[in-house]
């Protein structure tokens, strides 16, 4: 076992052996690996979650988050990778490595999860895009596994139906649950035999999906299928994920029901932010990043906490900007913030004082952050 800071954060890395490597499309593989008996409490994971992967490329030592594909059923690790430029340092990773060689794997992160209802009669429903769909794979195939009364609608985006991945994988799956799964895939830049299934998934087609798709519900003909969906999860790049969230919101969907995962830096916010706050200048700001101490002056309270740091060229860490990631989680050990809208706190961990700095509104002259949670 290695330890290393990632992203502000202390991660547990273990040598494991690649079992498969498959290539899915021209830029996208997968990778599958052995979890040996003394380290399958460290592997122990929940559907949505990621794994980081340290590699060598180009000389140097790099580390990539990769969503998983597998389920915790099935006790193993199964990541789907996009390539996404020929010298990028993941295209390192697909040449250099092959089955039977070692990679170190940090210990499953990430809060992209659902609780597990089996006694419930639940309708999810997911949307995704491209390698979006990895970490979908993962919660479909747990819940129609733990649920047997949940019924699930899958909405895919992809340019073509060259880049679609994983099209065998889920064919399977609606073979196996089609009485309870169903799936549609849309194409951007590939004409389809009927309409409603070209472009992107965005606001536009969700109100068509609503009125075409989710509309009769057969176990309840008061009421359509969209009046019964209980969970929404969207995986994809930062303008999808705010497009889809913001028309799911309004389609009547509570915020805490809509869940995002984001596969790419994301400086916007979801949600637009409704509330106006009193001005605060000269806000003074400790901070406490990997046992050293930081003092620093913001303006005013016009931006987020997070961004006035980064401005500043503090080593604050953070991945998304958006809420998403919980990269830049710490503690509000003094002072009073806003904590704005956000994907990864829990009520719990909000009442203990810890908020995400991209997201937070300084309320106070005076604030003092700690990111060193362990």
């Amino acid at each position: 076992m290695e330890q290393q800071i990632y992203k502000g954060k202390l991660i547990q890395f273990h040598w494991l052996k690649i079992a498969k490597k498959e290539e899915l499309t021209k830029n996208t593989f997968s990778l599958e690996f052995d979890i040996p008996g003394n380290l399958q409490e460290n592997f122990k994971f929940e559907a949505g979650q990621y794994v980081s992967v340290k590699f060598q490329s180009y000389g140097e030592e790099v580390i990539h988050d990769y969503s998983m594909t597998s389920a915790p059923y099935e006790k193993k690790i199964c990541l789907g990778i996009k390539v996404n430029s020929p010298d990028g340092t993941t295209s390192q990773l697909f040449k250099n490595y092959k089955v039977g060689d070692q990679l170190q794997v940090g210990e499953p992160n990430g809060r992209f999860t659902l609780g597990s209802k089996p006694s419930e009669f639940r309708t999810i429903i997911g949307f995704a895009a491209g390698i979006g769909i990895t970490p979908i794979i993962s919660h479909f195939k747990n819940i129609l596994h733990n649920e047997p009364r949940t019924r699930l609608f899958l909405f895919f985006g992809n340019k073509s139906s060259e880049e679609l991945i994983y099209r065998d994988l889920l064919d399977n799956l609606t073979k196996k649950y089609g009485d309870r799964l169903q799936i549609f895939y849309f194409f951007s830049r590939e004409n389809t035999a009927d309409p409603f299934f070209y472009g992107r998934l965005d606001a536009k087609k969700l109100n068509l999906i609503i009125n075409q798709i989710l509309h009769l519900d057969d176990t309840d003909e008061e009421s359509t299928i969209w009046d019964a969906v209980d969970e929404v999860l969207i995986c994809g790049k930062g303008d999808m994920i705010k497009t889809l969230a913001n028309a799911c919101y309004h389609h009547g969907i509570p915020k805490k029901n809509i869940h995002f995962e984001l596969f790419e830096e994301f400086n916007d916010d979801i949600y637009p932010v409704e509330k106006e706050f009193p001005l605060i200048e000269q806000i003074e700001v400790e901070c406490i990043m990997l046992e050293k101490t930081y003092q620093t002056v913001l303006p005013d309270n016009k931006e987020k906490i997070l961004q006035q740091l980064l401005a500043q060229k503090f080593p604050v860490p953070y991945s998304c900007k958006s809420g998403i990631c919980g990269s830049c989680e710490c503690y509000l050990e003094e002072g009073e913030v806003e904590l704005l809208e956000n994907e990864y706190l829990t009520e719990k961990e909000e009442a203990q004082g810890r908020i995400l700095a991209c997201m937070s509104i300084a309320k106070s002259k005076k604030i003092k952050l700690n990111f060193d949670l362990s």
